[in-house]
């Protein structure tokens, strides 16, 4: 099924449990640039091992706690995009694709919101052309239902993403952060956009990542949806035995 496993929360022992993937079915591993799991030496050495040992897929979560490629805030938005791209260079040779998230609003993006958006705009420019350098895709992440936010609704993300007029970039589609804001159909609808798929289930209000099947999810749609996606999906889950649940439940469907 092209299924790769991820957990941000596995952030205690992130390296261990990767080599039991393969036995538990799944084809890949997206590596969270966050906690115990940030690319450094020391991890890196760690991956290596993994990826020499198996035949396990690489994908990378770009890193985004504190960063903020809105930002208004010149340093800080200059210090994400550095941040971000020396992510890139550390993982580029075992990756072709790399997931960021957009920015989002400060209190002075809040007050002119048009600068936000081209900071924004700009930024995500300079993952793709570092990006472009690795011969590495970028899929820019729809977004949680999350008040000032970037890139919630399909017509928002897919506009984001045209206007940055790069060819290695396209949408990484969450299936979770999509049914929090009402709006799974109408992404399923832009399929055609989606370079990368991320799948977790909530109760539709609120970034859950419960189990597949535990929320209120159809994903018989979701599948039916996915259907001539012939890209990496993603299980985002908790701990590793929810998300070989979660790779369960789907072949099941």
């Amino acid at each position: 099924m092209n299924i790769s496993f991820s957990s941000l929360a596995l952030v205690n022992d992130p390296f261990d449990w990767a080599y039991d993937l393969e036995d538990l079915g799944f084809t890949g591993w997206e590596i969270v640039s966050e906690g115990k799991q940030q690319l450094n030496e020391e991890t890196l050495l760690k991956i290596t091992n993994v990826l020499e040992t198996t035949d396990l897929a690489f994908t990378l979560h770009l890193p985004f706690s504190d960063l903020n490629l809105a930002s208004l805030n010149n340093p800080i938005w200059k210090e994400t995009i550095k941040q971000m791209t020396m992510c890139l260079g550390k993982a580029s040779d075992f990756i072709e694709l790399a997931v960021v998230h957009p920015g989002h609003l400060s209190p002075l993006g809040m007050q002119v919101p048009e600068l936000a958006w081209q900071a924004n705009i700009e930024g995500l420019r300079s993952i793709c052309d570092a990006a472009f350098d690795y011969g590495v895709t970028v899929g820019v992440e729809n977004m949680v239902n999350m008040k000032f936010i970037l890139g919630k609704q399909p017509g928002e993300i897919l506009g984001m993403i045209d206007s940055l007029e790069r060819e290695n970039v396209g949408l990484t589609l969450d299936v979770g952060h999509a049914n929090t804001n009402g709006l799974l159909p109408d992404f399923l609808k832009e399929m055609d956009s989606v370079v990368h798929v991320h799948l977790h289930d909530n109760s539709g209000r609120t970034d859950e990542h419960l189990e597949v099947g535990k929320g209120t999810i159809n994903w018989k749609e979701v599948v039916q949806g996915l259907d001539a996606y012939k890209g990496r999906k993603v299980i985002e889950a908790r701990t590793i035995e929810e998300g070989t649940a979660s790779l369960r439940y789907l072949e099941g469907l």
